[in-house]
């Protein structure tokens, strides 16, 4: 398409071009009207909601500039700056590739299916300009006859695009340019309107069984239910409607993947193909709960991590690391709130909300790390531990979405029981103590105190800065719950993470275990066991019972780093020893819920 008419650019103008699709490289040309005399740019090194330094840098090669059509020498400061001696007087244009072959959600991806990019990953950070107005142009690619079914689809205001989306977006500052991700390709799309705003589902890859008008409505059930949480009690004022002018769903199905990424007026998402919904299937299967639980998740980021946000937060640094203690709030909460609005939305009815909170309860009490690192240290360590997770991460950490939830229902539940209030109210109270903005945990501290009538300070500081228990059973019993201990699964019984096939692939080894104890180790290939003086292969952990019976000690047969090694496995939990001083813990806890009384069951979870 034609180039937009200097008036519609703004001082800084990005064209972003599919150029390469089988090469994966995208063309992208940066002009700022007014640079400085030494003009810097730099690449983020991460992207806001995923709290890992990427080095999006690595992928930008052949950056040149120039003025006039004269070029111009450039100099590379570090890892993610480039500085440009120019004229200040005349337009600067900064000129680079980048190769996109990424299918999550974090980066860019491109090839002859798809094209999708993240600001964070294609747009330079013009220093000195970064909170200024600028402008995008997305023209469609020209180099392969498929494109002429591609379209585009973006949260990104829209100055002037063609019938396919394609053209020229804008935004209020590089913040809101790198905020709103960018998907095109031949994707299936419809839109509806929630609280009285309209959004848009788009939706690549999906398998010709799809079912676009099942996701839709339950898409749209979710968003009403999402707003009418945070502003129901507000309807017919001027607050009644969500932050947003219009929202879009960027979700890509592939054979395998799962992920999502919140954004101010969007969200991108990857899901399982097989687990939308199907024309042939009108039943809802787990993997079709999962996906909307995943709506739900990012969706409800739009209020509690996009707006009301850490502190720490209020301006995003993207050269390095951004420390927060909040992110068992921020995504804790969440992820208590995303399964409870499937329950309050009727896409879920009580025995699988509580399927799905047993699960949430079984992955916090079957990690050993819990009782190692608070959930307020997991969320300041999520840089370096939670997105960097290895074989000992379930010893030495807790995660915030987890235990964050968990967090988040015994407060609700707490609140319910001792003074008439919920979880619900000090998240609405907290949206207008903070006008939607940076919050600290003395706000939820404070709001906590003003409904409740009392302090909660003993409360966060024993669940989110120790790690002691949680009151699980005590508070879900006097809400009509009961939690009771199960007979653990073979895995959890010896304190194991695996992989079964043809053997048995251990991933992790549980501190404290049986495993541990027999001296397993995480890579060892666990081939066999020796029992009353026969050798018997193993492909999973079942066949243990198989074997064994009702032997309380065998010998494993383990293959390590070319070696076979002869372990003697203890198959009932005894003591666990202590040396030096080391925590040590039972095997991993298993447990189930059960309703025993449903009018206090109805009445939390039907509340809002």
């Amino acid at each position: 398409m034609p180039k937009p008419p200097a008036a519609a650019r703004a001082g800084v103008h990005y064209e972003v071009v599919a150029a390469h699709l089988q090469a994966h490289l995208f063309q992208v040309t940066l002009t700022i009207a007014q640079p400085q005399a030494q003009q810097t740019v730099s690449l983020p090194v991460w992207i806001p909601g995923s709290y890992l330094v990427r080095e999006f840098a690595k992928n930008l090669q052949q950056l040149h500039a120039h003025q006039g059509g004269k070029p111009l020498p450039v100099q590379q400061r570090d890892k993610q700056r480039w500085q440009v001696a120019c004229d200040s007087a005349v337009p600067l244009v900064v000129e680079y590739v980048v190769y996109a072959n990424d299918p999550s959600v974090r980066t860019a991806s491109l090839n002859t299916e798809r094209g999708f990019f993240n600001g964070t990953s294609l747009c330079l950070r013009p220093e000195g300009h970064a909170d200024q107005r600028c402008t995008i142009d997305i023209p469609a690619p020209e180099n392969i006859a498929a494109s002429a079914s591609w379209t585009c689809a973006t949260g990104l205001f829209c100055l002037k695009t063609d019938g396919a989306g394609f053209g020229l977006y804008q935004a209020e500052n590089y913040d809101e340019l790198v905020d709103c991700p960018v998907e095109m390709g031949a994707f299936w799309s419809a839109r509806f309107q929630a609280g009285g705003v309209q959004h848009r589902l788009v939706v690549a890859g999906a398998a010709p069984t799809f079912d676009g008008k099942r996701l839709l409505a339950d898409t749209r059930k979710i968003c009403e239910t999402a707003i009418a949480f945070w502003h129901g009690q507000d309807e017919g004022t001027s607050k009644s409607k969500p932050p947003f002018k219009s929202y879009v769903f960027l979700l890509n199905a592939v054979h395998d993947g799962y992920g999502g990424l919140e954004h101010r007026n969007s969200t991108a998402l990857v899901c399982a193909r097989a687990d939308l919904p199907r024309t042939t299937a009108p039943h809802t299967s787990e993997g079709y709960t999962t996906l909307l639980g995943l709506i739900s998740h990012e969706y409800f980021h739009t209020w509690n991590v996009k707006r009301l946000r850490p502190s720490e937060f209020t301006h995003y640094d993207y050269t390095q690391e951004n420390y927060t203690e909040l992110l068992w709030f921020f995504e804790g909460f969440t992820s208590y709130y995303d399964d409870l609005l499937l329950r309050r939305a009727g896409l879920i009815d009580d025995a699988a909300y509580f399927k799905l909170l047993t699960k949430t309860a079984q992955q916090v009490l079957q990690a050993p790390g819990r009782k190692v690192q608070t959930v307020a240290q997991a969320s300041f360590d999520a840089w370096v531990k939670f997105y960097r997770s290895d074989e000992n991460t379930p010893n030495a950490t807790i995660s915030y979405y987890t235990k964050g939830a968990l967090v988040a229902l015994c407060l609700d539940l707490t609140l319910r029981r001792v003074c008439n209030a919920t979880l619900d109210g000090v998240m609405r109270a907290l949206w207008q103590r903070c006008a939607g903005g940076p919050m600290a945990e003395s706000d939820v501290r404070a709001v906590l105190q003003q409904l409740a009538g009392r302090s909660f300070d003993a409360e966060l500081d024993a669940w989110v800065h120790s790690t002691a228990e949680l009151p699980l059973a005590e508070l879900l019993g006097a809400h009509g719950v009961t939690l009771k201990a199960e007979v653990p699964q073979p895995a959890q019984r010896l304190g194991l993470r695996v992989a079964e096939g043809s053997a048995v692939q251990i991933k992790a080894v549980l501190r404290g275990g049986l495993a541990e104890r027999a001296g397993m180790a995480s890579g060892d290939e666990w081939l066999g066991i020796e029992v009353q003086g026969q050798g018997w292969r193993i492909a999973k952990l079942t066949d243990l019972a198989l074997y064994a019976g009702a032997e309380k000690q065998v010998t494993a047969l383990v293959a390590r780093d070319a070696r076979l090694l002869r372990l003697p496995l203890q198959l009932e939990p005894g003591a666990a020893p202590r040396k030096g001083g080391q925590t040590t813990a039972a095997p991993a806890d298993t447990v189930s819920l059960a309703v025993s009384d449903r009018a206090l069951v109805a009445q939390w979870l039907e509340s809002a």
